[in-house]
């Protein structure tokens, strides 16, 4: 299946591979580059979608990855207080030197460098959430058992 794929699609589908879950990345004609694009291509609550957002610390300069509700704005000054440090929003250049991903398609598994990641607890709700797959239009079903299990997140609440 993977060489269908675009290359980021694949190598996203490769790093799933590794984890010994049925997880199947598929590649939509529609966007979903933002929530409410990819809730429409999948069928879903904005809610469901796990949005990949990464914010750089201000002092250590690390990369943080926080997977949010596409319902949810992250509150950066509470998420600071869980990295130990002020953090902003990282940029387009940032996110693709730490992740090997552009913004609007940053999956949560199979960066560049090992990173941070926080959970939005609001996705728990679920019975299964969708994430971003490498591309805008790109994406994959798990369920939140399963991404905090890939992902070895920290459940947070993220507004």
């Amino acid at each position: 299946m993977e060489e269908k794929l675009s290359r980021s699609a694949g190598r996203v589908q490769a790093a799933l591979d590794n984890f010994g879950e049925p997880l199947v990345v598929i590649e939509l004609a529609a966007s979903a580059r933002t929530s409410a694009e990819a809730a429409a291509a999948v069928r879903c609550e904005v809610a469901q979608i796990a949005k990949s957002l990464i914010f750089r610390g201000e002092v250590s300069n690390r990369p943080y990855l926080v997977i949010a509700s596409g319902k949810n704005r992250v509150d950066e000054q509470a998420l600071g207080k869980h990295c130990g440090e002020a953090i902003t929003k990282a940029d387009a250049a940032f996110v693709a030197e730490k992740t090997g991903y552009a913004i609007g398609g940053i999956p949560p598994v199979g960066h560049k460098e090992e990173l941070t990641t926080f959970i939005d607890a609001d996705l728990l709700a679920y019975p299964e959430i969708w994430g971003a797959a490498g591309t805008p239009h790109a994406v994959f079903k798990l369920t939140p058992a399963v991404l905090l299990k890939i992902t070895r997140g920290k459940i947070i609440n993220v507004k």
